[in-house]
């Protein structure tokens, strides 16, 4: 049986090993799967990684790229990136049951060339004079809204 195409997420040089092992977590309950795009801004220690994604770490089986050019020519579907330099609330995005949610890093966000190569932008939007929420929680909320549109019934 052929699996149905999930919407995934992806970790574009994640800054935060703790961050990184609670998208694992998220991944796995969703049933999403998860790309590492590197290098991370922490050592990757499999141990360590295992134990701040707790038990999920087998469910979510993160698959890790060695760069941007390397996830990109991997990839199947689209690239949704999710910024705060965009117009478009991630509501009002149709999502597809392929898309890949990409996620910046948590100091920097994403350099031009990722924004060049993103096939729509969104943005959560938020009250004025709040920068960003933590990347998982943003995750969450636009995978969350992903599915919904995406799974049938």
């Amino acid at each position: 049986m052929v699996k149905a195409a999930m919407p995934a997420l992806a970790l574009y040089q994640p800054d935060i090993p703790q961050n990184a092992g609670a998208a694992m977590r998220l991944c796995a309950c969703l049933g999403c799967p998860l790309h590492i795009i590197e290098p991370c801004g922490f050592p990757w220690d499999e141990r360590r990684i295992r134990q701040s994604a707790m038990d999920y770490y087998d469910a979510a089986a993160p698959v890790r790229h060695a760069s941007w050019e390397k996830f990109t020519a991997a990839r199947r579907g689209r690239i949704v990136l999710m910024t705060t330099k965009s117009a478009l609330s991630y509501t009002n995005h149709v999502f597809r049951p392929d898309d890949i949610i990409v996620a910046g890093r948590e100091s920097a966000g994403v350099p031009d060339f990722v924004h060049d190569a993103a096939d729509a932008r969104i943005l959560i939007p938020m009250q004025p004079g709040m920068r960003s929420l933590n990347v998982v929680t943003a995750a969450a909320m636009v995978l969350g809204e992903s599915l919904r549109q995406t799974m049938r019934s």
